[in-house]
């Protein structure tokens, strides 16, 4: 027997998460110049970072020989959240803290809950575990409440779910999410992943971090990766009741958060100049393509995130469209993966990257 027979069987049951194709891996295989291709797979700022984070990553680099100090950060965030210190959860990008959630409340014998086309960490973290994953059927592409409800079993000990929603850009108004929250059993563990809250209206937005007081069981993650424009500094963070964020901190790695993301969180969170021009930009470029799409009688699932989900046209599936965007330096997402293989996902970038997108899919047709 080999070692890897000894390996946990749950664990290689997991299919590896595959993120989008890197610019310089394409470059490589196709031979193409570097500044010829454009990104538009991985719902990444087009405007880059903050450029008040970028000041605080130059200045925290004559200090990269120390440990990491989060607690200016947890202390930030935790005042603009309106919540106790103790409530907060750092991790290394909010992948980490869905991983956290898991390992408090996943582990063999029990289960989890998510929908089908729901964001694919969900399933990784709850394998790991040895949890088993329960998908409930999706409903025009987006969160089915009542199939989840209906979905969930005695063993089952946390519910996933994602508003807006990856990859799909669905949003489940806050009064059927809240009117969800009082039939969960308290005895299961709720994760709200809102990694795109700041791309909804800003009007439309509802405290979500203060229902915890309500639903204890009830934990609420967010990103710095997508407006803050941060991914490559991997940091997010987790709100939750204090005896749960004290959970999943028992579990989490000393120094998850390294200095510069730290010090690059701490000043996104008052470059509020940014995060408007980054909001602003998303709505123009969504437009944008979302008029190109039906230019090119294309139908999309209507987003509220960063991205749009569209279907190729029939005879055609994602992978054969998105190979041909490749060959012309245009990288998008094929979401075959999550039950959606006759259809692509396309970040909103710059104008210019949107127009030079919508001109390859148009040749790639």
């Amino acid at each position: 027997m080999s070692l890897i027979d000894q390996s946990l069987p749950y664990v290689r049951q997991i299919s590896p998460y595959v993120p989008g194709k890197p610019i310089t891996e394409l470059a490589r295989e196709m031979g193409l110049p570097v500044d010829k291709i454009v990104k538009l797979a991985s719902n990444e700022n087009p405007l880059g970072m903050s450029p008040k984070a970028r000041a605080a990553v130059e200045q925290a680099m004559s200090g990269i020989e120390r440990y990491p100090d989060p607690f200016e950060l947890i202390a930030k965030l935790a005042e603009r959240l309106g919540v106790a210190q103790s409530q907060i959860v750092l991790g290394n990008g909010s992948n980490d803290v869905l991983d956290l959630a898991a390992r408090v409340f996943l582990a063999l014998g029990r289960s989890a809950v998510f929908s089908q086309h729901a964001f694919a960490v969900y399933p990784l973290a709850t394998m790991s575990t040895g949890a088993e994953c329960i998908v409930a059927p999706a409903k025009h592409y987006g969160h089915d409440l009542a199939a989840m409800q209906a979905a969930l079993r005695a063993d089952t000990r946390l519910i996933w779910i994602a508003n807006p929603n990856n990859p799909t850009g669905n949003f489940l108004p806050y009064a059927e999410l809240h009117a969800f929250l009082k039939r969960v059993p308290a005895d299961v563990a709720v994760v709200l992943d809102e990694a795109y809250n700041e791309y909804l209206p800003p009007a439309e937005r509802v405290d979500t971090v203060a229902w915890i007081k309500e639903f204890p069981n009830l934990i609420v993650t967010r990103t710095f990766s997508k407006i803050y424009g941060l991914a490559g500094l991997r940091v997010g963070y987790a709100v939750a009741a204090p005896d749960v964020a004290d959970l999943m901190n028992r579990v989490r790695q000393p120094f998850n958060v390294n200095n510069l993301a730290i010090a690059a969180a701490h000043a996104a969170l008052d470059d509020h100049l940014f995060v408007a021009e980054s909001y602003q930009l998303n709505r123009r470029g969504m437009e944008q393509i979302v008029a190109g799409l039906k230019r090119l009688g294309l139908e999309h699932i209507p987003s509220h995130g960063n991205f749009v989900t569209f279907a190729v046209p029939p005879g055609q599936t994602g992978a054969t469209v998105n190979q041909k965007l490749l060959k012309q330096g245009v990288i998008v997402r094929p979401i075959g993966g999550y039950g959606l293989p006759n259809h692509l996902r396309v970040t909103i970038g710059l104008e210019t990257e949107n127009a030079r997108f919508l001109e390859a899919l148009e040749q790639s047709l």
